[in-house]
């Protein structure tokens, strides 16, 4: 039987596996820079900035998720964002990957949280398919804005008035 637990230090190395076959199956490997200085620094360091949980059976573990705190103004609640949910392909169809997303569930509502939201690629049908099928629906009026590299650099250092 599997069993869902909250990943520590000693875990980084898996994660990093996770993180970067995730990035493989998404072909984005070419944008996966994480390394396990990173992961353990800002996963498990002073100031922890999200929390994994892995999913495991037989002591090894065979996918993870990723998450961490967000807020709604709207509901003047806290959330959780899930960042990666990622199940080994050889291990997929054993109801890993909906084990991993009722954990998130339970830790949402007992944290008092109003919603659990994630991104998934257009193209990723099999991921919609099964989140439609758990009953989350997709945000299409929203569009995802992000900043990085030199953009990111260059508002940072920009003058705002």
């Amino acid at each position: 039987m599997a069993t869902i637990r909250f990943a520590d230090r000693s875990d980084t190395a898996t994660i990093l596996r996770f993180i970067r076959a995730l990035a493989a199956y998404e072909k984005l490997e070419h944008e996966c820079f994480a390394d396990e200085e990173g992961l353990r620094t800002y996963l498990f360091g002073p100031r922890p900035y999200a929390e994994v949980l892995l999913i495991e059976e037989d002591g090894e573990a065979h996918g993870f998720a990723l998450f961490f705190p967000n807020f709604s103004t709207f509901l003047a609640k806290p959330g959780i964002y899930l960042e990666d949910l990622f199940v080994d392909p050889a291990q997929r169809g054993k109801g890993y990957g909906k084990a991993l997303l009722v954990k998130l569930a339970e830790i949402a509502v007992k944290r008092g949280c109003g919603r659990l939201e994630w991104s998934v690629l257009d193209w990723n049908q099999p991921s919609i398919d099964f989140y439609l099928s758990l009953g989350a629906r997709p945000m299409d009026e929203w569009t995802i804005y992000r900043l990085d590299g030199d953009a990111l650099s260059g508002l940072a250092s920009a003058k705002a008035y």
